[in-house]
């Protein structure tokens, strides 16, 4: 049994505690806050034994095996260091760290203490992004890809009414591009690996930073088109374009349903079966890394994303 000590008691927090739930071989024993009261609140609310006021009472708590990191994404680089050096195994909320070199340092680090760190990025352990991925092969070669994610946050009318939240606070690691820009951006690394060229766009609002932003990625024979967005909605499906089909997907976070046009044919729709909670599939994925598996190509891909992303980041607003 892997006892989780969570870290962070927001709405994400309590949906990985769910999906912790609802998969065997593991249990939440505690919760962690700076704050006693927010922790022992949380706790009660999400059913946990116990709970923590910070981190360091947490790692030193001897009912955790493993933690989950669910803070503001500026404390992720030290907060990991700190687990590592307890000899604590490591699912940290996306995006991991800041930058890719930060990720490529913590990685290090955690090999050479021989302890496990992996991304918490559900898209990755999706049986959507798997389907996606087996109805590549009827539509031929690709040559066109449009992911998006674009979903109007609340925390923006916090940011039009002039106050400052942590997921579009750039001193707090917040932006659009890394709460939601990464999912498309790891599903095309997951699908077709790195680019050799992006360019692309972030368009700035009152708090610093990006509400939204597009990028346009260089694969060879084959152009990638990326959109996100916590500002505006939208009703477009992603879609891959092939020689010969067209692949629509209705939600690159979570693929439930795909529409698959073969050329000169009729479209026909697959349908995805997947848990309620799309959270499941991270932590099975972090139960079998903390038992041996091999999570290599785990972490190249969240490095690549980190590389993307930084990358986008240098551009200026506009």
């Amino acid at each position: 049994m892997i006892r989780f000590g969570i870290v962070g008691t927001g709405s994400i927090s309590e949906r990985f505690a769910e999906a912790v739930d609802a998969v065997d071989g593991a249990e939440v024993s505690r919760v962690s806050s700076r704050r006693a009261q927010q922790a022992r609140s949380f706790a009660e609310r999400i059913g946990a034994p116990d709970f923590s006021v910070g981190l360091d009472d947490l790692l030193a708590a001897p009912d955790v095996d493993a933690v989950y990191l669910a803070s503001p994404n500026s404390v992720h680089a030290a907060q990991i260091t700190s687990a590592v050096d307890a000899g604590i195994p490591v699912l940290v909320e996306k995006p991991a760290v800041l930058t890719a070199p930060d990720w490529d340092a913590a990685v290090a680090h955690a090999r050479r203490s021989g302890v496990v760190l992996l991304e918490a990025m559900r898209t990755a352990y999706d049986p959507g992004l798997a389907a996606v991925k087996t109805a590549l092969a009827e539509i031929g070669r690709v040559r066109r890809v449009s992911l998006r994610y674009e979903k109007r946050s609340a925390r923006y009318d916090e940011v039009l009414a002039g106050r400052q939240t942590n997921i579009l606070d750039p001193e707090m690691g917040g932006s659009a591009l890394r709460d939601l820009g990464v999912y498309p951006l790891h599903a095309l690394v997951h699908l077709f690996g790195e680019p050799h060229e992006v360019l692309g766009l972030r368009v700035g609002i009152a708090s610093g930073t990006d509400g939204l932003g597009s990028a346009l990625a260089a694969y060879p024979g084959f152009a990638a088109d990326i959109a996100w967005s916590k500002i505006t909605d939208t009703s477009l499906p992603s879609e891959i374009q092939g020689e010969e089909g067209s692949l629509l997907i209705d939600a690159i976070d979570a693929p439930r349903r795909l529409v698959l046009t073969p050329r000169g044919g009729s479209a026909r729709e697959i349908t995805v079966a997947a848990d309620d909670n799309s959270m499941i599939g991270e932590v099975r994925r972090f139960l079998d890394a903390v038992a041996g598996a091999d999570i290599t190509e785990d972490q190249h891909c969240t490095a690549a994303t980190l590389r993307l992303v930084d990358g986008l980041l240098e551009r200026p607003l506009v």
